[in-house]
């Protein structure tokens, strides 16, 4: 079966839609990232089915790296991986980040991730380095611990 999806921006009223994506500390962030949005630095986008609900997510902050869009927090739920939504969500992502006449987007992909990082090559992002990454992330007892790992740089001219 086939379901027709749509991309629009994310809006907080979606994050309660959203708890397969993150903790509730995760979601704090992404709520924080949408009032970026309304100062036009990032873009956050849903990948929507037909009664609205987001099945895939993602942000594209323009402060990161100067003439290019960077892609951050690609998250699509998990029972409907390997269906298309990355591609699209990244596709959508891109098309904002020409949109503001820039032509190159980059992201960072864990090390550990090996089925992210096909994707994205499969999307013709190309490796150019490697850097370090941190950040907060709940645990199922609600204590926070700092997550530390390396991270694949990828980017491609649009």
């Amino acid at each position: 079966m086939t379901v027709a999806v749509s991309v629009r921006d994310l809006l907080p009223r979606d994050l309660p839609a959203c708890a397969w994506s993150g903790s509730a500390t995760h979601l704090r962030h992404v709520e924080r990232e949408l009032a970026r949005a309304v100062a036009g630095e990032v873009d956050y986008l849903a990948v929507c089915t037909p009664v609205d609900l987001p099945v895939a997510i993602g942000g594209i902050d323009y402060r990161v790296s100067a003439g290019a869009g960077t892609l951050w927090q690609l998250a699509v739920l998990p029972a409907l991986q390997s269906r298309g939504l990355g591609t699209l969500l990244v596709r959508a992502a891109e098309q904002r980040i020409r949109s503001r006449g820039l032509r190159r987007a980059e992201l960072a992909v864990e090390v550990d991730n090996p089925r992210a990082r096909a994707l994205y090559e499969r999307l013709s992002y190309a490796a150019y380095g490697r850097k370090p990454d941190a950040w907060d992330e709940e645990c199922p007892d609600g204590s926070i611990r700092r997550h530390e790992t390396m991270c694949v740089l990828m980017r491609r001219s649009l």
